[in-house]
């Protein structure tokens, strides 16, 4: 069973509660603090009947660690995430043609909640994460994301490799982002069902990642930095198919 964690801020605790409020186990809000978007939320918490405490700057200090919190925290018992089962369940239900983003170990966990506030704001049907290798979905992936968790689609399987394998046997075409690969991105066609891998910092794709992808591909650069930061990476990629797919 997940253990509780602490989030903060208005964007992940509104995500939050319009999205899971039975995962609230307890809202902490600034005694000093009142403002319109502060009250709306206490109001709505008030009206689902969780728990809130009243606490000082300090206690509000301590259970963020000193990260900016906005006046109000919270303790939360984060969801399991579905597996590789429930996400094969889940594309077969779709209609239109799919647009899936696999992170192959992302460690960083503000990498990781930009890669899914980037997700959220291209409109991917789901995101796939390595359960073993990824960064834990805690306070700072709550976050950087800025409420994207509660919008968004999220699976974690046990073998990338494997879920790569078993999206091709569906005709989704999985492109993998490698800074080696000599074909452009963006002369790909990404209006058909498509899924693209993105590797981890400093690394990359791991081998078994690479070895399963249809194709690989490099976003072209012409500056002289090597490689592009993964978050950004993401966005480049997800937003090129957003616009294939809009022309």
């Amino acid at each position: 069973m997940p253990k509780p964690i602490i989030i903060f801020g208005f964007h992940p605790i509104q995500a939050q509660l319009n999205a899971n409020p039975e995962c609230l186990i307890k809202v902490y809000t600034s005694e000093r603090r009142h403002n319109k978007r502060l009250d709306n939320i206490v109001n709505q918490l008030n009206n689902l009947k969780i728990n809130t405490q009243q606490c000082n700057k300090q206690q509000l200090d301590n259970l963020s660690k000193n990260q900016a919190h906005q006046g109000i925290v919270a303790e939360i018992l984060p969801s399991s995430l579905p597996n590789q089962e429930a996400l094969m369940h889940y594309i077969a239900k779709l209609k239109k043609a799919h647009l899936i983003l696999l992170l192959d170990s992302i460690q960083d966990p503000r990498n990781l909640g930009a890669c899914l506030r980037s997700a959220d704001a291209a409109g991917v049907d789901c995101v796939v994460l390595n359960k073993d290798r990824s960064a834990p979905i805690n306070a700072l992936v709550h976050k950087t994301c800025a409420g994207a968790l509660g919008r968004l689609k999220i699976f974690s399987v046990t073998n990338l490799s494997r879920t790569i394998k078993a999206l091709q046997s569906k005709n989704i075409w999985v492109i993998g982002l490698d800074s080696s690969a000599n074909y452009p991105f963006y002369q790909i066609d990404l209006t058909a069902s498509s899924a693209i891998v993105i590797g981890g910092e400093g690394q990359g794709l791991r081998k078994l990642s690479k070895q399963s992808c249809d194709q690989l591909a490099v976003i072209p650069m012409y500056g002289n930095v090597e490689s592009l930061n993964v978050s950004v990476a993401t966005g480049i990629a997800l937003f090129e198919a957003n616009r294939q797919r809009h022309l």
